[in-house]
């Protein structure tokens, strides 16, 4: 899988309170995401475009376990989140609704608005702006096919479905 899209680059320890502000928990995630990131970048739900990729220095997504962070990023156009390394927690939240988290110790090479290709199964990063790459974490394919598949529900509705045939129709909640 090859991914290809614009950097939106911010610092280290963007925790899952500046991604998704608890007091917008209530929201839907359409509304929610109005906010997401607001309280660094106020312009942030504004100019993500679909198929961005942002960018974090180390420590991306500690804090709540809540899946609404990941779940905003990806429904503003997120399709991809790199950091030098992930709260753990976070990252099996992105997997678990089709986000991809790619660990790369060379982020701090690359900038807002770089244009990266990534090259998922391989590991490998490239700044078409820059013309570097980088070395990055590979997704294995078990985790891959998660996120192929639009997240976990869907991924384990589809293996249901494989499995028990017309019985996944009766399966509303997983």
């Amino acid at each position: 899988m090859k991914i290809k899209g614009r950097v939106l680059k911010y610092g280290d320890n963007i925790n899952t309170d500046i991604i998704s502000p608890p007091q917008y928990m209530e929201l839907s995630i359409e509304e929610a995401s109005k906010y997401s990131m607001t309280n660094i970048d106020p312009e942030f739900p504004n100019k993500v475009q679909k198929g961005d990729i942002m960018v974090g220095g180390s420590n991306f997504g500690s804090g709540s376990s809540r899946e609404t962070s990941p779940l905003t990023l990806k429904h503003l156009g997120i399709v991809v989140v790199i950091s030098k390394f992930f709260a753990r927690i976070f990252y099996r939240n992105c997997i678990n609704i089709g986000l991809i988290p790619i660990e790369c110790e060379e982020v701090d090479k690359i900038n807002d608005n770089d244009i990266l290709e990534i090259e998922v199964e391989s590991g490998t990063i490239n700044n078409l702006t820059t013309g570097d790459s980088y070395k990055c974490s590979a997704i294995p394919s078990h985790l891959l096919e998660i996120i192929e598949d639009g997240g976990l529900v869907s991924n384990l509705k589809k293996q249901l479905a494989k499995n028990n045939g017309d019985n996944v129709q009766k399966i509303k909640y997983i």
